[in-house]
């Protein structure tokens, strides 16, 4: 079983987009998961419905048992998230800036403060509408420990994968640098790099690519909307060069992108056999690379 994990170093690349063209295109073969749990829109897409859905614990919260708070303050003082509320002598604990590192409970004469398991959000297995496997996950509005939700939502797609004898898994990653992007590579077979010809682009491609370096991991890249800055282009492509990164595909802009996501499918579904013929193309040729590269 081999894993893909399609990241991109900002929003906005199409990364979702062609991740789901992918899955089209992968049909039985694949588990897909979708790992951009802060902002999860691959469903829109993919239409999945769910088959299980388990709720998802990381980390702790202080409470504090008013019955036996003597209101000593002693837990307020060593508070360093100044996570302690005090309004009219009552001591009470604000859920977003506790750590849940637990200090407060040590020091309480009263044994008064205790820590529970915080419920940060749910993941999901489902089938899409392709009737392929889907975990996805969301994380709680203002909830911390991103990074485990995803590495839950990989784990149990790998599970699925192994459990199915599926040769591949296909992971929606979120966009950046950040603790869920780390998450998305441990354990990854290949990264797709998804970006676009502007300023911006290039700078989080190259900011990206120094994360992917340090997994070790083969990367290729795809250029999206291409056509609107040729000489932008034609810089990502020497940065490839230079990388050894293997070119997968440069993508022109096309506004059939988004005509396809308001019909709720991806491009290499939509219209007919002639129309988007050069893009569905474009795209089938990425997969088979890719496929030849793990091969």
């Amino acid at each position: 079983m081999k894993e893909i994990v399609i990241i991109s170093g900002k929003g906005g690349t199409g990364k979702t987009s062609i991740t789901a063209s992918f899955a089209v295109l992968a049909g039985k073969d694949v588990v897909v998961a979708d790992c951009d749990v802060d902002a999860a829109d691959m469903h829109i897409l993919l239409q999945p419905e769910n088959k299980e859905s388990h709720d998802f614990f990381s980390g702790e919260l202080a409470l504090i048992d008013q019955d036996a708070c003597i209101q000593c303050g002693k837990c307020d003082d060593v508070c360093r998230f100044d996570a302690i509320d005090v309004t009219d002598g009552i001591y009470t604990v604000d859920e977003i800036s506790c750590e849940g590192c637990g200090y407060c409970s040590k020091v309480c004469p009263t044994e008064a403060i205790t820590n529970e398991s915080l419920n940060v959000g749910k993941w999901h297995i489902a089938d899409t509408r392709l009737n392929q496997p889907f975990v996805h996950a969301k994380l709680g509005i203002g909830a911390d420990n991103s990074g485990k939700l995803v590495a839950q939502v990989k784990n149990i797609a790998k599970e699925v994968a192994e459990e199915n004898k599926k040769p591949y898994v296909i992971v929606d990653g979120s966009p950046g640098v950040g603790c869920p992007v780390v998450s998305s590579l441990s354990g990854a077979h290949f990264v797709v790099l998804v970006t676009e010809p502007s300023v911006s682009g290039i700078h989080d491609l190259k900011r990206v690519y120094e994360l992917v370096k340090k997994f070790h991991i083969k990367a290729g890249c795809i250029i999206n909307k291409s056509d609107i800055n040729l000489d932008k282009t034609d810089e990502i492509l020497e940065f490839l060069r230079s990388e050894n990164i293997t070119h997968l595909a440069n993508l022109p802009y096309d506004e059939n992108f988004t005509k396809a996501m308001t019909e709720r499918k991806t491009i290499v579904e939509y219209g007919d056999s002639n129309s988007n013929s050069e893009i569905k193309e474009v795209i089938n040729s990425s997969w088979n690379k890719i496929k030849n590269i793990l091969n």
